[in-house]
């Protein structure tokens, strides 16, 4: 089989029609704040606005998707409820809090098609839901798609049963740890994987000191090493301002890494310089988002490996 390509040059986005603040998902998400009295639908879908712009401007295809569920508070972060890959497959993935389980759209695939993309298959894993075992897409899975590893660190969206019947699905290798808020065994669990960590073509970024147990830090990053990726450690703090929910992406125009504003300017010139070696680096502010939704630039990008078929142009 030929090797995946780890960068997507497309991405699906979900408008944030119903956006709010989710009092179910912020029960395990530590990151999440309430803004009362504000309108924060309009905040949101400027934000979001935002992010389109700046991925269009630079060349990479984008498709907006209108939410299946307009109600639906945590719509904005798609990535979390499917996923595609380059042999036309979409997986539809176990979701923990109840309110999010009505974003998953079982015509996702007839969606997509009528756009021009080929779909060969459509997988569901939401039965896991009924055993209460959730695994919540790529924010669960920070995936290094070429050499085959799926980081996943436990929490109740990420259950390993879950994590074990998706990799005997895919070919993947899990590469399991714990990660917590303030890095201590007895803290709050990190409520995904791509909070903390991301991985591009040539190069991962990493909150290490959110790994407790140090065997298991020395695994992550024997992981990381033995796929030859250039590691960029960040810090608590900077894992708090989202600089790990980044995302790489290439065009034609080049290679390019995604990120807020607020992850941007918590990064350190050291790493800047690191992270430009490998893509021009495009903060977008998305404060109402973060704040309240508690996901950033990375959660409201699905990657669209999807083929295009012949003589279909790239969606608008």
């Amino acid at each position: 089989m030929e090797a995946h390509p780890q960068v997507a040059g497309s991405v699906i986005l979900v408008k944030p029609v119903g956006f709010g603040f989710s009092l179910e998902t912020a029960a395990s998400n530590g990151f999440q704040r309430n803004l009362p009295g504000q309108d924060l639908r309009a905040q949101a879908m400027r934000e979001f606005d935002g992010l389109v712009h700046a991925l269009t401007e630079r060349g990479i295809g984008v498709t907006v998707l209108d939410p299946v569920d307009p109600q639906a508070p945590d719509a904005v972060f798609p990535n979390n409820w499917f996923s595609t890959d380059a042999q036309g497959r979409i997986v539809l993935y176990p979701m923990e809090a109840r309110s999010r389980r009505s974003e998953r759209d079982p015509n996702l695939g007839g969606l997509l098609g009528a756009r021009g993309f080929t779909v060969v298959e459509t997988v569901a894993l939401s039965h896991w839901e009924q055993q209460g075992k959730a695994l919540e897409g790529t924010g669960s899975l920070v995936l290094d798609r070429t050499a085959r590893v799926a980081y996943a660190a436990r929490s109740s969206r990420t259950d390993e049963a879950v994590l074990q019947a998706w990799c005997e699905l895919t070919g993947f290798s899990p590469c399991t740890f714990t990660a917590t808020m303030d890095g201590r065994a007895d803290g709050q669990p990190v409520y995904h994987t791509n909070v903390l960590m991301t991985v591009g073509e040539r190069f991962a970024m990493a909150c290490m000191a959110s790994v407790p147990d140090l065997h298991e830090r020395h695994l992550l990053g024997s992981e990381i090493a033995k796929a030859r990726k250039e590691l960029v450690q960040i810090s608590l703090e900077q894992m708090h301002a989202f600089a790990g929910n980044a995302l790489q992406l290439r065009s034609a125009q080049g290679s390019f890494i995604f990120l807020s504003e607020q992850a941007f300017r918590s990064l350190q010139p050291d790493q800047v310089r690191q992270l430009r070696k490998h893509g021009e680096l495009v903060p977008v502010a998305v404060p109402t988002i973060e704040t309240v939704g508690g996901g950033s630039i990375r959660c409201m990008l699905a990657e669209n490996f999807l083929p295009l078929r012949p003589q279909s142009c790239p969606p608008h």
